[in-house]
């Protein structure tokens, strides 16, 4: 009856891991993707653009050298967009030659084109050329992603004002710039330009920014922000953008103050990208954002055939649990019921400098009342923060009194990223204190900061 097993609605992280996982449970799929390359936002315009675009920065400016250098070291004087656009595009081709590759071996189908639900069982995809078909599946997954969210009052020319997709395709680097959202996207963004040297403005509407990490990181992560003279307007909302000509930008906030500029990121938000999915004819809604409700366990939707995983279900939306949420989707549809995911995973965040976090922050565990102990770790007491020239950088660990258990660490600094999954393995295995104290790290590493941190909390706690 059907010509599918699965339909899957985009090739983005959730997308791609869910057709190879239908595949590779002997089931036939189709991957429809609107995009010129498979890969989805995630390849083209967010997670891969925005890291080599930082990883470039960070190279060619010669920042991790500056502890030791001094703050006007560069590798390269004149950096330009050209400079960091090569890279992007390497990468970028690398990414989809990888992923096409995966689906060819695995005998996963693809088509390009745009998708729309014509009945709960049935997609009909419409080429650039306006080509259309119809094909049928037993289940379906949408997958689609999401855009940037866009308002009327911004002045979006891809010129000098830009949205997060768009800042990757910039042709020139500015000498300032405006940042409106201090969310994962617009922090990541500021920070990088901020490291190449741009006069940096983030405006965030809210007195805070990022509440679901620690109070303490975050309070070094601006510390080390104002050093740099990255100008931070919290509190105060934009009333109107002007733009005056093509390198002049005024943007007015509610507190009177005007930012001049010559480019702004609008970063404030993203918005699912199922306007154009006809929702309505496979029995499905979304809420105010365009996202779809799913059933956490297993991602159907209200219509159990169909599924949905990745940034379009909102929360948390990384590309490392969108990846898992497919896998999960697709297990399900065919009957596979994997084991339950672990408690806790880590989420990062790619400023500059990093920030990376799993389990509990210490407000979350003064509101459990929990009887608790921080141990703190700063990188320049390691001894490979000297040999890197790291000024700053720090580890938060956080244990319980009553049990000794590890309940959450929180990172910022070099490497975060990359150092939280020994915090992560440690806290799903519901390991304790005593695993840092009693065992040895490599030396000199970043890593043994586990140690000064666990250390640092057992002195704290014997004394109480």
């Amino acid at each position: 009856m059907y010509e599918f097993d699965m339909i899957v609605i985009g090739s983005g992280p959730s997308g791609r891991r869910a057709a190879v996982q239908t595949a590779k449970l002997g089931k036939s799929v189709l991957v429809i993707e609107k995009g010129r390359r498979v890969g989805g936002v995630s390849v083209h315009t967010g997670t891969i653009p925005s890291k080599t675009l930082r990883e470039t920065v960070l190279n060619l400016s010669g920042w991790r050298e500056r502890g030791f250098y001094g703050r006007s070291y560069r590798v390269k004087h004149d950096i330009d967009a050209t400079d960091l656009m090569a890279r992007l595009h390497k990468t970028l081709d690398h990414e989809v030659e990888v992923l096409e590759h995966q689906f060819s071996r695995n005998g996963v189908k693809t088509v390009r084109g745009a998708a729309r639900f014509v009945d709960p069982n049935s997609v009909e995809v419409t080429t650039d050329a306006g080509e259309k078909s119809v094909h049928f599946a037993q289940h379906i997954l949408i997958a689609c992603g999401t855009r940037p969210f866009r308002p009327d009052y911004v002045p979006f020319n891809g010129v000098s004002v830009f949205d997060s997709d768009e800042i990757i395709e910039m042709k020139r680097l500015p000498r300032s710039l405006t940042v409106i959202g201090a969310g994962v996207i617009g922090v990541e963004y500021a920070t990088i330009m901020s490291a190449l040297d741009v006069a940096v403005t983030l405006i965030e509407p809210r007195p805070t920014f990022l509440d679901f990490i620690d109070k303490e990181l975050i309070e070094e992560f601006v510390h080390d922000l104002r050093d740099r003279n990255v100008a931070l307007r919290l509190g105060s909302a934009v009333t109107t953008i002007e733009l005056r000509d093509d390198t002049t930008i005024a943007t007015k906030l509610s507190d009177g103050r005007t930012v001049i500029s010559d480019m702004l990121l609008f970063a404030a938000g993203r918005v699912g990208a199922t306007d154009t999915l006809n929702l309505e004819a496979a029995g499905l809604a979304t809420d105010h954002r365009g996202r779809i409700a799913v059933e956490p366990r297993t991602l159907q939707t209200i219509v159990p055939h169909i599924y949905a995983a990745g940034d379009v279900i909102g929360f948390p939306s990384l590309a490392s649990t969108s990846m898992e949420q497919g896998r999960l989707a697709a297990c399900h549809a065919f009957g596979l019921e994997p084991p339950p995911p672990p408690e806790f995973f880590p989420y990062g965040i790619y400023s500059v400098p990093e920030i990376s976090t799993v389990g509990l922050n210490e407000e979350e565990i003064r509101k459990r009342g929990i009887p608790y102990e921080c141990g703190i770790a700063r990188f320049r007491e390691t001894s490979r923060g000297h040999i890197m020239g790291l000024e700053t950088g720090m580890m938060k660990m956080i244990f319980s009194l009553k049990t000794r258990r590890l309940l959450g660490v929180h990172i910022v600094g070099e490497g975060a990223t990359e150092l939280i999954h020994i915090g992560q393995a440690v806290l799903n295995l519901k390991g304790t204190i005593d695993y840092f104290i009693e065992n040895s790290f490599n030396y000199p590493t970043l890593a043994e900061a586990y140690k000064i941190a666990g250390l640092d909390a057992w002195n704290r706690m014997t004394r109480s």
